[in-house]
């Protein structure tokens, strides 16, 4: 008896060639719908899903395939006896292929103008199913849902006659992974279309981008995996120009740095070090910004990552020439800036949309036995009411810096300070246990510039010391949310000493 072949794709990518290849093989293909017709144009000849039932298809196609005499050719054992005679008393004759892949409800959800209907009518019920019996039953069922997988089946076809089983159990594994993919996918786009929060059951789904070669550290195996939906202002969507492959810290560091360089309307440079910044500046132009983010920290910024919220032109490459960066990140190169920094090999330049609107979105952190999730922090400094307990108000100057610091601290890791003068940020102190700690090293870094410059904290002062070290210090103006118990003795530190402090009244924490 002849085997048989039971196709039906959306994606119609290679089919024809492949399905050729199994007629030359000797293999008989059932096949509806939009495939048939593909095929049949082709020339191939092809047995209907109806000659099959012996039923027609229903309800606009949503009913065709689902019916005994697919899947109980489909799910019969071989082996099994008694499936076998049922199958004959039946006339159910096995199918030995399945060319499955699904309906676009990806493609469809990502359009615009969809709707809710359109993406309903869009969630494939009979594919998923007969990818899913084929695999369940793989020992005597080959089942083939990737159109790179089609060159290696006729490969091994015409080499043996037949798929050895460990290749069909490892297209087995791949079918479940795709609809495991493609309804959790559906899962995700319901549960937010009905607005659940904090669904019983988290499902996400990613499509791998890139393996890398080792994570964090080089006995550490990673990969670089993409959500679905990924927007054009993220780092998954980003496109490298030139150098060299992207690392697991690089990736990182890369969006970190966006994350910074996000919050600024201004022309806007951030230089990032280990997932921290190292070196803010904002500027007239990206140039101003640029020169002004190195000259924050000069040592720091050595290997390290700078984004740009603007075009990379010609004097701001030439500045950058001049030292080592992991990677440049920009919404665009000029012509000259890549003729200029394509000279250093290595180098990584990427391309990212800032235009779009980067609306936040979940973020999983996985802990032993479970994973946390929350919203990403996108509260920006404007979108917050300040007051000023103390006597002396910040300047409108003051107020300029102070608005940075704000935007900045709130991408330093906790206990988190920050320095800001001149539109560039002087003293960084990240990941204390203490809040003084942090601010000792921000003042320390900063030298005789804290003179004169404004202080941001990412979380309250639970005592007056860090107001007293900056009073020594000689800075003129802080921010931080307020909300400690002993708020009142740093209000009154700040009075004894001049200062101007302003509460936001939201913190931002980051671990």
């Amino acid at each position: 008896m002849a085997k048989r072949a039971l196709v039906s794709v959306s994606d119609k990518s290679g089919i024809v060639p492949f399905i050729q290849n199994l007629v030359e093989q000797g293999i008989e293909i059932i096949s509806t719908g939009g495939t048939k017709r593909t095929l049949e144009e082709a020339g191939i000849d092809v047995i209907g899903i109806e000659e099959v039932t012996g039923f027609p298809e229903m309800m606009d196609g949503r009913v065709k395939t689902l019916h005994p005499a697919i899947h109980g050719g489909l799910l019969g054992v071989r082996e099994n006896q008694s499936h076998m005679q049922a199958l004959r008393s039946e006339n159910i004759e096995l199918i030995d292929f399945v060319v499955v892949n699904l309906y676009p409800f990806q493609q469809t959800i990502e359009n615009p103008d969809s709707t809710f209907q359109d993406a309903v009518e869009n969630i494939d019920i009979g594919g998923p199913s007969m990818i899913r019996s084929a695999a369940k039953n793989h020992e005597d069922v080959a089942v083939i849902v990737d159109s790179d997988d089609y060159e290696k089946v006729i490969h091994e076809l015409e080499q043996h006659g037949e798929l050895s089983y460990e290749h069909r159990q490892k297209l087995a594994a791949k079918a479940f992974r795709h609809t495991a993919a493609y309804d959790a996918l559906i899962a995700e786009y319901m549960t937010k279309h009905v607005g659940e929060g904090a669904p019983e059951k988290l499902t996400k789904t990613y499509n791998l981008k890139q393996t890398l070669r080792y994570g964090e550290n080089p006995h550490q195996m990673a990969s670089f995996y993409e959500r679905p939906l990924a927007g054009s202002a993220t780092i998954a969507r980003a496109k490298q120009l030139h150098g060299k492959e992207l690392s697991y810290n690089n990736i990182n560091d890369a969006d970190a740095a966006i994350a910074v360089i996000r919050d600024f309307n201004e022309p806007a440079a951030a230089a990032v070090k280990h997932m921290n910044p190292c070196g803010v500046g904002v500027g007239g132009d990206i140039a101003q910004a640029y020169s002004k983010a190195y000259e924050a920290d000069p040592v720091s910024i050595f290997g390290g990552i700078v984004a740009c919220n603007r075009e990379v032109d010609a004097e701001t490459a030439d500045m950058m020439k001049d030292i080592f960066l992991e990677i440049i990140l920009a919404p665009s190169f000029s012509a000259e800036a890549l003729a200029i920094l394509q000279k250093k090999k290595n180098i990584r330049l990427l391309e990212i949309d800032m235009e779009s609107h980067y609306a936040g979105e979940s973020r999983v952190t996985t802990v032993s036995g479970g994973a946390l999730i929350q919203e990403t922090d996108t509260l920006s400094y404007e979108d917050i009411e300040v007051t000023i307990p103390t006597d002396r108000k910040p300047s409108d100057r003051e107020l300029e810096q102070i608005a940075m610091a704000w935007k900045v601290v709130k991408h330093v890791k906790s206990n988190a300070i920050v320095l800001a003068k001149e539109d560039r940020t002087i003293g960084i102190g990240a990941g204390q246990m203490n809040r003084i700690g942090a601010a000792e090293i921000a003042i320390k870094q900063a030298g005789e510039r804290a003179d004169g410059s404004v202080m941001a904290s990412d979380a309250f002062f639970p005592m007056a010391d860090t107001v007293e070290a900056a009073a020594e210090a000689g800075i003129r103006a802080i921010i931080q949310p307020g909300g400690s118990k002993r708020d009142q003795e740093s209000i009154d530190a700040c009075n004894k000493h001049g200062l101007a402090m302003v509460f936001t009244g939201v913190r931002h924490f980051k671990h």
